[in-house]
């Protein structure tokens, strides 16, 4: 089981940027063996998908709404995945979670459509960390 602890968010102007870090606290398995996901939920909508990145060959994916502004990477040595977030829109207000499963459980190369077809199969997930874009 790995607990996940997000931070870095916060308020920012638009155009600004904000960096989240996931920080895993793992036992029995490194971070590598899992696959992070960042999923976001504003007031009043439906959780969504951000971006994903596979632990094997650290694929990444992002939503079609985020690609070009977000970059999502991780530090297995430090257990930490982030999420760089630049150019951010007032529409990137959000509750950001991270959330974690164990790669071979489910295969490689597949955290997208994990993402977007199968979420629950995100065993562990964080507390979420709040991102208002707002001048």
């Amino acid at each position: 089981q790995v607990q996940l602890v997000e931070s870095g968010g916060g308020l920012v102007q638009p155009g600004g940027s904000l960096r989240l870090s996931c920080v895993a606290s793992v036992s029995g398995f490194t971070l590598g063996a899992y696959t992070i996901g960042w999923f976001r939920q504003a007031p009043g909508k439906e959780r969504e998908g951000v971006s994903c990145i596979d632990s094997s060959d650290g694929r990444t994916s992002y939503a079609d709404s985020v690609k070009g502004r977000f970059t999502i990477s991780r530090d297995n040595a430090k257990n930490t995945v982030y999420l760089q977030m630049n150019s951010l829109k007032p529409e990137d207000t959000a509750v950001y979670y991270c959330a974690a499963y164990v790669t071979r459980a489910l295969g490689t190369g597949v955290c997208w459509w994990v993402v977007t077809t199968a979420p629950t199969a995100f065993g562990s997930w964080g507390q979420g960390t709040q991102v208002t874009v707002s001048s």
